[in-house]
């Protein structure tokens, strides 16, 4: 990777659809689940090959709503050890907003996952809608892009989460501490599960009732890009299909270990025969 003042070659481009949040929810639906997306799109090319891809990946689109901007995208560098740099650009995602339509809608689901947003307005109605939601589960990943700021950024949707997913360095970056000290920080403000992934020595759950490490499933790494997306999926659908944590925590760890063998953060991504595999 380049670094201030240098220049380096690109060997190979590719362009694909992405975006945290997402990647999560087309995993889930490639293992069966029946899931829909709260966004925004531009007016643009780009916008309309995400719908069709979210159609395809069979990912409701009620939730989306196009605006007269470009759509967000992100420019991804990966050197060779597999390791990336990310620049995002928030386009028509600065203009999120929560309406009663869109309540409604988050409303219906058994889980809601919210991720991270560059600007700075769409946190708040990130904030909104938690407060609203009252038996849905929250399932929280917040990124580098939340936990840089600090925890009082986060409080108000980090307290009334079930679910945090972070890793090593993003739990350092929100609470000063190392992974297990700043999990129980997490968990003291109000988190119910907190959800560390760890590379390749796998990952950390913590609750009040358990801590746990889960080991990873060895692979070759070719891009980490969506890991940690991934991790989130096949955490989730544990939760769907009632596994305990370390259940949870080992689907999580082998859907990443799909994901990060393969270019890309969705082409590794298993389907259907594989999460009938797990439940067998």
């Amino acid at each position: 990777m380049a670094k201030g003042g240098e220049e380096t070659f690109i060997l190979s481009m590719k362009k694909s659809f992405g975006g945290s949040a997402a990647n999560t929810i087309v995993a889930l639906a490639r293992l069966g689940k029946r899931v829909g997306f709260i966004g925004n799109i531009g007016n643009d090319e780009e916008g309309k090959e995400m719908l069709r891809d979210f159609e395809k990946e069979k990912v409701d689109i009620a939730g989306i709503r196009k605006f007269n901007d470009k759509t967000g995208f992100a420019l991804c560098f990966v050197d060779s050890s597999g390791e990336r740099a990310l620049y995002v650009y928030p386009g028509a995602n600065d203009f999120l907003s929560i309406d009663e339509e869109r309540l409604s809608y988050a409303k219906k689901a058994e889980i809601l996952h919210l991720s991270s947003f560059v600007g700075g307005t769409s946190i708040e109605e990130q904030k909104k809608l938690v407060e609203e939601l009252g038996n849905v589960k929250i399932s929280f990943a917040p990124g580098e892009l939340y936990t840089s700021k600090g925890l009082a950024f986060v409080k108000e949707i980090l307290s009334k989460s079930y679910v945090v997913f972070l890793n090593k360095r993003e739990i350092k970056l929100l609470t000063g501490k190392n992974y297990e000290e700043g999990a129980g920080e997490l968990l003291r403000a109000g988190a119910k599960v907190i959800a560390i992934t760890l590379g390749e020595e796998g990952c950390y759950i913590a609750s009040k009732k358990e801590k746990l490490k889960v080991k990873a499933f060895p692979t070759q790494v070719i891009d980490t890009t969506g890991a940690g997306d991934a991790f989130a999926a096949g955490f989730l659908f544990g939760l769907l299909e009632g596994k305990d944590l370390y259940e949870c925590g080992k689907i999580g760890n082998r859907v990443a270990s799909l994901c990060i063998s393969k270019v890309g953060a969705r082409e590794g991504l298993p389907s259907r025969e594989f999460a009938l595999q797990i439940l067998k």
